[in-house]
C-alpha cells in the first residue's frame, strides 16, 4: 500500500510503523506509510498503567500512558538552522503549537512534557550529539515504560539518501535492536553537483526552501496530532489530500 501524494522539491515527510513498502522516486511533500503487518499500528486507547505520579501528565488522563516524540539533531549554534537538525525544528513546532515548554534539562535531552488533546506527551530534543541519540531515548523510554508503539522519532532524509542513519542507529541499539516503532522522515533535498553530503546537511535552508520547509512542518504537525490522538487512517486520509506549497502561492 502507498499512500504518497501531494508532490515537492527539497521537503518531505515520511511516516513508518513496521512492514517495508514501495516509494517512488521522488519525494514527496507528505508521505504516511504502514511499516506493519496491521494497517492501524497506532492505539486506539492510550488507556494503561505508567510510572507518571510526579508529573502534571496525569491532570487531563490519569490512566494514560505518554507519547514520547524525540528530535534528531546536534545541540550547538553551529547546527542550529541547518538541514542536519530538521528533527528539532519539528519537534519545536509541535511545542509551540502545544504550549510545551522545553526548558527543562533531563535523560540527556531538553525535555518537555504536555498534552496533544487529551493525551499526554513528552517532546525530547536529545543533547548527545546524534550519533548517541540511544542514550536518551532509551532512558526515557525505560524510566516512563513507553510502549515502542509511542515512540516517534523525528529525523531528516537526505534526497537520494539511503536508510542507514547514525542516529537512528543508536536509538535501535538502545531500543534492544527493535524498530518496532513509528519514525517521521523530514526531506532535505539533494545536495547540488558533487557537494558533499556532510557539507550539505550543515547548510542552512534558502529563503525559498525555508517557506516550503515551514509549510511542511505544519502539514508534518498536524499528522503528528491526528496519530497520537489515535487515528491512523483519517491521518493517512489527511496527507492523501494535503497540497503541496506551489498551489498555495
Amino acid at each position: 500500500m502507498n499512500l504518497a501524494v501531494a508532490a515537492s522539491t527539497s521537503t518531505a515527510l515520511l511516516l513508518f510503523c513496521r512492514r517495508r513498502l514501495f516509494f517512488p522516486s521522488r519525494l514527496k511533500a507528505l508521505i504516511l506509510s504502514s511499516y506493519s503487518s496491521r494497517l492501524n499500528c497506532m492505539p486506539t486507547s492510550t488507556s494503561a498503567e505508567g510510572p507518571l505520579s510526579e508529573s502534571k501528565l496525569e491532570k487531563r488522563n490519569p490512566n494514560s500512558q505518554p507519547w514520547l516524540i524525540v528530535g534528531l539533531g546536534n545541540p550547538g549554534k553551529r547546527f542550529s538552522g541547518t538541514r542536519h537538525n530538521v528533527g528539532f525544528e519539528m519537534v519545536d513546532t509541535i511545542a509551540e503549537a502545544e504550549g510545551i515548554s522545553m526548558s527543562s534539562v533531563s535523560f540527556k535531552a531538553l525535555f518537555g512534557k504536555g498534552f496533544i488533546g487529551e493525551v499526554p506527551v513528552i517532546l525530547a530534543k536529545p543533547q548527545t550529539f546524534m550519533n548517541l541519540s540511544g542514550e536518551s531515548v532509551g532512558a526515557i523510554v525505560s524510566y516512563y515504560k513507553i510502549p515502542l508503539k509511542q515512540v516517534l522519532v523525528l529525523r531528516l532524509l537526505p534526497k537520494g539518501g539511503h536508510g542507514g542513519h547514525n542516529g537512528m542507529r543508536s536509538v535501535i541499539d538502545r531500543l534492544k535492536g527493535s524498530r518496532d516503532f513509528p519514525r517521521l522522515r523530514i526531506g532535505i533535498g539533494r545536495p547540488p553537483g558533487r557537494m558533499d553530503p556532510a557539507s550539505y546537511v550543515l547548510r542552512p535552508f534558502n529563503r525559498e526552501e525555508r517557506a516550503e520547509l515551514d509549510f511542511t512542518l505544519q502539514n508534518g504537525l498536524e499528522a503528528v496530532r491526528i496519530l497520537v490522538l489515535g487515528d491512523f487512517n483519517r491521518s493517512a486520509t489527511f496527507v492523501n489530500s494535503a497540497k503541496p506549497l506551489q498551489q498555495f502561492k
